[in-house]
């Protein structure tokens, strides 16, 4: 009861702070900092951060760890460090992790489980008052949007006619922000001397890389937990300047963009301004995923938060005349499924129970179609779905030293396929014009 009590004095909090920014679009607060030390911020902070789990930072030190020793005493040490001034982030650990469907590696720093406490509290603090202004064309890391807000744009636009499309996502935009210019958009909003320099110190803390701390005058660093709220604070200054600049309908997942336009020259233009736009705030599409794509039945699609997206007629003879924007899950995106379904299932997995994998591969697999259900996406969900019951079977077989066939016997011989889910079913196709959400 207590903790509750705890959780809505901070939700309160929030609340307050939206409402003042909203009511004043000119206001800049000066009292800031008392709220992120307050015990009970920090106690949503490590909530947050326990949640999320992850690794260790440079420090080496896990949840697991800080649990053992004592969460009070580490948030006791925190707000008194905080309170006095004292507080000093340590280097992040830099690490890097392959991207999906790509050769490239994408750098991800961790920073230690402290920091990312005190990150979490400044988020709590600070992302109220940038959410009072943030726009309707943005949509990634915030507060009661998602990416499938964002999907929904594309059908409702392409439905409306917008069907020649600006595809693109900017190039290395979390280690690209200037610190100065981004810190100069924060101060649009906050005046607060203590949070200014907190965020300053977090952004210019630098990275561990083979024993040595590198800093930069540039860059969010991916994997700090308060990172995306400065993207999305840097970029607002695009969405405020594409309302009067720019051309076609704006939808950003970070930095991850769509423009949907109506002609080709309207798209040309939308790109120009991209670009002008971008090379004002010190940023650039990346050449490589940039193009224009007209959506016209037989014609080429494009891929946007995981989804392959394209311009197809309905199946239905009686209703032939009806064309719309389908989706389903991208190439990469079911070979990621493969991949992991078959990572489950691999041999060096051949001593667990079988119960384990299947609780392994349900795990993922619920938390895949979770995602790719509100699409078009059922041969795509049974291809995936015999993808894993054949792994399966052939697990069966080689942890018994059979044949496969003894592993597809057991698996029909089973009244529940081994207790393995299946995808089959689970499908929403989405709707021009109509709430993606169930119950909306």
């Amino acid at each position: 009861m207590a903790r509750t009590a705890e959780a809505d004095k901070v939700r309160e909090l929030q609340r307050t702070l939206y409402r003042a920014a909203k009511a004043d679009p000119g206001r800049r607060f000066h009292a800031l900092y008392d709220k992120v030390h307050r015990r009970d911020v920090l106690e949503r902070a490590w909530e947050l951060v326990r949640r999320n789990r992850g690794a260790a930072g440079i420090d080496r030190i896990t949840i697991a760890q800080v649990e053992q020793h004592g969460v009070d005493r580490l948030l006791d040490e925190l707000a008194a460090d905080l309170r006095a001034g004292n507080y000093r982030p340590l280097p992040a650990r830099r690490v890097f992790i392959a991207k999906a469907g790509s050769s490239e590696q994408r750098p991800l720093s961790i920073p230690a489980v402290c920091d990312r406490v005190v990150q979490a509290a400044a988020k709590i603090v600070i992302e109220p008052v940038f959410e009072a202004d943030f726009l309707p064309c943005s949509f990634g890391f915030r507060p009661a949007r998602s990416a499938h807000d964002a999907l929904q744009v594309l059908v409702d636009e392409a439905w409306r006619g917008r069907r020649w499309v600006v595809e693109t996502d900017i190039a290395n935009c979390f280690e690209a922000i200037p610190h100065d210019r981004l810190m100069a958009a924060v101060e649009e909003r906050i005046i607060d001397r203590q949070v200014l320099k907190l965020l300053r110190s977090m952004l210019s803390v630098g990275v561990m890389v083979d024993g040595a701390v590198r800093r930069s005058g540039a860059g969010t660093p991916q994997g700090g937990v308060i990172s995306p709220v400065l993207c999305n604070v840097y970029l607002h200054c695009l969405d405020r300047q594409w309302e009067t600049r720019g051309h076609g309908v704006l939808a950003r997942y970070a930095d991850d963009l769509v423009v949907m336009c109506k002609t080709k020259s309207e798209a040309e233009a939308a790109l120009a301004a991209l670009r002008t736009l971008l090379a004002e705030l010190g940023l650039e599409p990346k050449a490589a995923k940039t193009r224009i794509v007209h959506l016209q039945e037989g014609g080429e699609g494009l891929d946007f938060l995981g989804f392959h997206h394209r311009w197809v007629r309905a199946r239905d003879p009686q209703l032939r005349h009806i064309a719309f924007l389908a989706r389903w899950p991208s190439r990469q995106a079911m070979q990621h499924a493969r991949d992991r379904v078959r990572e489950l299932t691999g041999r060096d997995r051949l001593r667990w129970p079988v119960e384990q994998i299947v609780q392994d591969l349900n795990r993922f697999l619920r938390g895949w179609a979770g995602y790719f259900r509100y699409g078009n996406s059922t041969v795509q969900f049974d291809q995936i779905t015999r993808h894993a019951d054949t792994r399966l079977a052939l697990w069966v077989a080689k942890r018994h030293q059979q044949h496969r066939c003894y592993g597809w016997q057991a698996f029909a011989a089973s009244p529940d396929r081994l207790g393995l889910v299946s995808l089959n079913g689970t499908v929403v196709a989405p709707r021009p014009n109509r709430p993606w959400r169930p119950g909306r």
